[in-house]
């Protein structure tokens, strides 16, 4: 919608437009959208209309789904729970009593956000510029597709020395003969087959972890962390690419019909239906379409 209003800004329309949604024709309502679009300015023509589309449809179906997840949360919650008005935290700290330190954010995120210390404690927190959390011990990011996690190590470590076991819904990973250094349940599963770890320039071990669920932004890493914004993460520009198959051939097909109509060309359903004519015409030559009109 924010495409729509920034083109009426440009040039008002001079035409109303009129058009009821129907729940069982959603694809109906968007053909009109972008006619209407279309006619009224020259977006649809832009070398990037397709990626701002992709951009719109994709963040509107994380929207849907952190929708529908909070819902569920929510649905799931037994009265005594709601009752309760302890900090969504205390559990998690008791639980894990020497994970504080590991789960505390580092001092200089602090110095750059210092308005967002008391919202560490009572609610989800700003991400850091990889869409992730720094601590002390280590420091994640993300994207839609994937996680990396990094943790400085010693200089000099050899890959001989580092334990790192991940699995789909878990990671342990620390050095030999110590305490690991990340042992937790993830915040959605993996998949472990394209998941892969190595040591960079001796003193880091990055971590790569592909997500199973590729449309929805992780609150944390690893249980027990605090919860970042999500509302808040800053994703790359989408590409036509990064959409599922279905949502990426119905934006293609919008995208194509809408050019055919400015130029005066059939769209791809009046194509169709010309060729399976031509079809029909050349199995019955015995008929006189001489006088027949088409649309």
């Amino acid at each position: 919608m924010a495409i729509i209003s920034e083109m009426q800004e440009e040039r008002p329309s001079t035409l109303p437009f009129r058009a009821s949604f129907d729940p069982s024709n959603p694809l109906g309502f968007l053909e009109k959208v972008l006619d209407f679009i279309g006619k009224e300015s020259n977006f649809l023509m832009k070398d990037t209309a397709e990626k701002e589309i992709a951009t719109a449809v994709t963040a509107a179906k994380e929207r849907l789904r952190g929708a529908e997840k909070k819902k569920a949360e929510k649905d799931s919650l037994k009265p005594m729970e709601l009752k309760e008005s302890v900090p969504p935290m205390e559990p998690m700290e008791v639980d894990k009593p020497k994970k504080e330190e590991t789960f505390k954010p580092t001092e200089s995120m602090e110095v750059e956000k210092p308005k967002e210390e008391e919202k560490q404690e009572s609610g989800p927190i700003v991400p850091n510029k990889g869409n992730g959390l720094d601590f002390e011990k280590y420091s994640w990011t993300q994207n839609l597709q994937e996680v990396t996690v990094n943790i400085p190590v010693p200089s000099g470590t050899k890959s001989r020395s580092v334990t790192c076991e991940i699995k789909k819904h878990r990671l342990k990973v620390g050095l030999k003969g110590q305490d690991p250094i990340i042992d937790g349940e993830f915040f959605n599963p993996v998949k472990p087959d394209d998941c892969f770890w190595n040591i960079e320039d001796q003193k880091v071990i990055s971590v790569l972890l592909t997500k199973q669920d590729q449309m929805e932004w992780w609150k944390y890493c690893v249980k027990g962390e605090p919860e970042i914004d999500t509302q808040k993460v800053e994703p790359e520009t989408s590409k036509l690419g990064d959409l599922d198959p279905e949502t990426r051939s119905t934006v293609e097909k919008m995208m194509f019909d809408q050019r055919q109509k400015q130029m005066g060309l059939p769209t791809s359903d009046e194509m169709e239906k010309q060729d399976m004519l031509k079809k029909f015409m050349a199995q019955h030559p015995e008929m006189n379409f001489s006088n027949a009109k088409f649309n």
